[in-house]
């Protein structure tokens, strides 16, 4: 058994080199696509099938953006991108839990030993994916603030000298912003390489029935994830979009 904080390279394109989580990543980003193009190809007023299933899901979604911007007009623009976040955590988190996961893989010498590098790792179990999502979500953040109150007021939450508290709560603000970046991609990363971790381990020891309480908790850790990622980054979008107050 061998447990890697990086994502494991398994070939090479060129000089760039594929990693499980690459591989998991593009497949998972492939099927919802496929499964976007079958639900909308034939949409019936009396929705059934996978429209049905994926009317539920939009409308679930669409009601959460709502509680929180009380605001139709914000919440068509903010939807597209918390829905895709959402679906695409935790399409990528559950992947991770697929049968095999962390035992079917190439075999490998490492330092000496014969090592199993495993062919299945989620997309959100390599610190370059949660890195990336965050600073997508972070800066999308920052856009969304200065195309709804202007640069200047926008700038006037993290730069204010009218007095010497207003100028220290406006440095403040502009770490919290920084911290956004380490706080979004590590508290993803950290729960789902752990419970990746956690199921390996438990599967080499005991590997039949006592895994399964704990594959049905990372299923859950999974949707929590997705769920926390995606409101956090709705109530900073809700945030960016109001004028400070001193």
């Amino acid at each position: 058994m061998n447990i890697s904080i990086a994502a494991e390279e398994l070939f090479y394109i060129g000089s760039l080199p594929v990693t499980n989580s690459m591989v998991v990543t593009w497949i998972v980003s492939l099927l919802l696509i496929v499964l976007g193009m079958v639900a909308t190809r034939r949409m019936q007023m009396v929705p059934s099938g996978v429209q049905n299933t994926f009317e539920a899901v939009i409308e679930g979604l669409l009601g959460l953006v709502d509680s929180v911007t009380h605001n139709r007009e914000q919440t068509k623009k903010f939807f597209p991108l918390i829905a895709t976040i959402f679906l695409f955590i935790i399409t990528s988190s559950w992947a991770g839990l697929l049968p095999g996961m962390g035992a079917v893989g190439l075999q490998e010498v490492h330092e000496g030993k014969s090592v199993i590098v495993p062919l299945i790792r989620a997309g959100t179990a390599d610190l370059n994916t949660t890195v990336a999502l965050a600073a997508i979500s972070v800066i999308t953040i920052q856009v969304v603030g200065i195309a709804s109150i202007g640069f200047f007021k926008y700038a006037g939450k993290f730069i204010n000298v009218s007095s010497p508290m207003n100028f220290f709560v406006g440095l403040l603000e502009l770490v919290s912003e920084v911290s956004k970046l380490i706080s979004f991609s590590f508290r993803l990363f950290g729960n789902i390489f752990a419970g990746e971790v956690l199921l390996t381990v438990m599967v080499f020891l005991v590997p039949y029935i006592i895994p399964l309480p704990f594959l049905f908790l990372e299923v859950f850790v999974g949707f929590i994830q997705a769920l926390v990622f995606s409101l956090l980054t709705l109530v900073f979008l809700k945030m960016a979009t109001e004028e400070a107050h001193h």
